[in-house]
């Protein structure tokens, strides 16, 4: 494990105006991954933003820091993550930086960089940039500065490769579909894609205000967007997170077809059109309906830690070129780089009118298990999951299930919590099961 100080899993994020997302770091971060990036030649960084407040400010401080070292800046505006990932690749640009806290709320930020071939940058770049922010911030000479540009068309060039993705001889004609934006940076982009190709579309939280990214709806709240389906009767409802790089779908009856139902979807489609290589990878979080299923189609099927990073490493691994979160962050490396909603929308959509199915019915091939999910706090030093007590009364649940389901104890990443997942056939008798465990790592 890196001992990296500021970037995480998915970049460095946290509270805006407190370290480390504050004006004088970004500055600095912008200089210092020039100075490391300036080594590799193009000299030309594109910024994206999601719709947040603060994204105006650090895309200030980031390309200050940026020419300082002599590197231009090019603005996109809001644009998807993902859309940051493809354009910086169709730009041969040296990297891409996209300021966005993803699904958080509008008072936290981010930045998440993107190497020239559209990945995320590998440890040892991470790391060559912390080293940087560790020297005094130093500026080259006024004729080597960086310059700022704004590319102009950058949502038409998305939307087109979008597009690009669902089959030519398809069209969404005749489907009625609501899509909610969560008044992200999907606003511009989703609506137009699937009008353009042929759908009718209804667009909700396409308002932003810099203060009402995810709030109340988009990926993480599907209140909203299920009540809008039923009122219009629409075939379905998208919702993409503040950065369109999750999906979340509604299907007509109201119901949520989460990430794992999405997987099957997609994997099974690519089955049926020879066009699935290899297998799929979930993570730890998947539900077991969908392994008993991907079985039963002799899919293989692979999990990994939770994380869209180390599904992504387990599919390079296993050289495979699908896989998801059930938290909808969906993978195709068939058709780009990165998790990206609309790309993952328009694939399930192919499903739908290639079979001429709805998609509750697309979806019916595959039965998600009960899971329940309780939270410990946990303080001090001592590590629950290594109590002999926890250990035995887990091994007696699983003796319980019997195969017919699975228990999953892991610490959260961002909380001091222990997250305890039973699954089973049986909702009652999971639930109870869940306690048991629960009960056993307060007691601690």
């Amino acid at each position: 494990m890196s001992n990296r100080k500021y970037f995480g899993t998915d970049g460095i994020r946290g509270k805006v105006g407190e370290a480390p997302i504050t004006p004088d770091f970004i500055l600095k971060l912008g200089w210092a991954a020039g100075k490391v990036l300036a080594r590799h030649g193009s000299r030309k960084v594109l910024i994206g933003k999601d719709t947040r407040i603060s994204g105006y400010m650090l895309e200030s401080a980031l390309e200050a820091g940026l020419a300082a070292a002599g590197l231009s800046a090019a603005f996109t505006g809001p644009m998807p993550t993902p859309a940051i990932a493809y354009l910086t690749r169709t730009f041969r640009a040296e990297a891409g930086i996209v300021i966005s806290a993803s699904h958080n709320p509008f008072d936290d930020n981010g930045i998440k960089f993107f190497s020239a071939e559209g990945t995320k940058l590998p440890d040892e770049v991470e790391e060559a940039i912390e080293l940087e922010m560790e020297k005094p911030l130093t500026c080259v000479e006024s004729a080597e500065l960086g310059r700022a540009s704004r590319i102009v068309d950058a949502a038409g060039r998305y939307i087109e490769f979008c597009k690009g993705t669902f089959p030519s001889e398809l069209s969404l004609n005749g489907l009625k579909i609501v899509v909610d934006c969560a008044n992200g940076a999907t606003y511009h982009i989703a609506p137009n894609v699937l009008r353009e190709l042929g759908a009718t579309v209804i667009a909700i939280a396409t308002q932003p205000d810099g203060m009402n990214i995810n709030k109340e709806c988009g990926a993480t709240d599907l209140r909203l967007l299920q009540q809008r389906v039923l009122a219009e009767k629409a075939d379905l409802g998208l919702a993409y997170d503040g950065d369109g790089d999750r999906i979340m779908i509604v299907d007509h009856l109201g119901a949520k077809v989460d990430g794992d139902q999405i997987l099957y979807i997609i994997a099974r489609e690519g089955l049926r059109q020879g066009q699935l290589r290899g297998g799929v990878v979930g993570t730890l979080m998947s539900n077991m309906g969908l392994e008993l299923a991907l079985k039963q189609l002799g899919i293989p099927f692979a999990r990994a830690k939770v994380g869209d990073r180390y599904v992504l490493e387990k599919m390079q691994e296993k050289h495979w070129r699908l896989g998801a979160e059930n938290s909808g962050h969906v993978i195709l490396l068939d058709k780009t780089t990165t998790g990206d909603g609309i790309v993952a929308s328009l694939q399930v959509l192919t499903a739908m009118v290639r079979n001429h199915m709805s998609l509750h019915d697309l979806c019916s091939g595959m039965k998600m298990l009960p899971q329940v999910l309780v939270n410990v706090r946990f303080s001090g030093n001592n590590d629950p999951l290594k109590d002999e007590m926890v250990k035995s009364v887990t091994a007696e649940v699983e003796r319980t299930l019997a195969g017919r389901g699975r228990v999953l104890l892991r610490k959260s990443g961002t909380e001091p919590l222990i997250r305890v997942m039973v699954e089973g056939e049986d909702e009652a008798q999971i639930t109870e099961l869940a306690h048991r465990i629960a009960d056993r790592v307060k007691a601690i």
